[in-house]
C-alpha cells in the first residue's frame, strides 16, 4: 500500500465526489474531508481488510475493483462480491470497535480514501451540517444491505425442504 502525497491526493478529488457517502458535501466540506483521510494505493492481490482483525477504517473506492470473501470453518475462502469505483465498505469500523466480517483484497490496482474513526470524529464536530448529511447516507445505505441481506434469507429458506418434505421424498424411493 502507498500512501499519496497532498498533490496526488487533490488528483482524486472529483472521484470522491462521486462516492455516494460524499456526493452531498459542498465543496469546502469535501475538501476538509479529503484533507483528513488517506487516499491510498493498493496493488492486485493485496489485502485492503481482513476478516476478523480490529480496523478503524471507512473505505471509498475511487479507482478499480475489489473483491469481498469469508472465510467458512473449513479454511475455504468464500467469494461474495465485488465492489467498485464509487462504493464503500468498513461502515461498522466508523461506529464499532468490531472486528471485520470480510477481507477486501484488491482485484486490480486500485486507489481507496480512508477514514480512520477518530479522523470521522474530529470532522463531525467541526462540520455538524456535513456529518449529518454523510452519516444519513450511511445510515442509507447500511438498511439497504440489511434489506437485501434479509431477501436473501428469506429467498433461501423458501427453497429449504422441511422434514415432511424429506419422509415422502424418502417414502417414495422405498415404496
Amino acid at each position: 500500500m502507498d500512501e499519496l502525497n497532498t498533490k496526488e491526493k487533490a488528483e482524486y478529488r472529483s472521484k470522491a465526489a462521486g462516492i455516494m457517502t460524499f456526493r452531498y458535501l459542498d465543496p469546502k466540506e469535501l475538501d476538509k474531508l479529503i484533507a483528513t483521510a488517506s487516499i491510498c494505493r493498493y496493488d492486485a492481490e493485496e489485502p485492503i481488510a481482513s476478516e476478523n482483525e480490529l480496523d478503524p477504517y471507512f473505505f471509498g473506492i475511487l479507482e478499480g475493483t475489489v473483491s469481498v470473501s469469508v472465510q467458512e470453518n473449513s479454511g475455504k475462502e468464500v467469494y461474495i462480491c465485488s465492489l467498485g469505483a464509487g462504493d464503500v465498505f468498513g461502515e461498522a469500523g466508523m461506529f464499532l470497535n468490531v472486528k471485520r466480517t470480510a477481507t477486501v483484497t484488491a482485484m486490480s490496482q486500485c486507489v481507496v480514501l480512508r477514514l480512520h474513526r477518530q479522523e470521522l470524529a474530529s470532522f463531525l464536530r467541526g462540520q455538524p451540517s456535513a456529518g449529518n448529511k454523510m452519516l444519513l447516507v450511511v445510515i442509507f445505505s447500511l438498511l439497504r444491505k440489511l434489506r437485501a441481506a434479509n431477501q436473501e434469507l428469506a429467498y433461501e429458506r423458501k427453497s429449504d425442504m422441511d422434514q415432511g418434505d424429506i419422509d415422502s421424498l424418502i417414502a417414495d424411493l422405498t415404496g
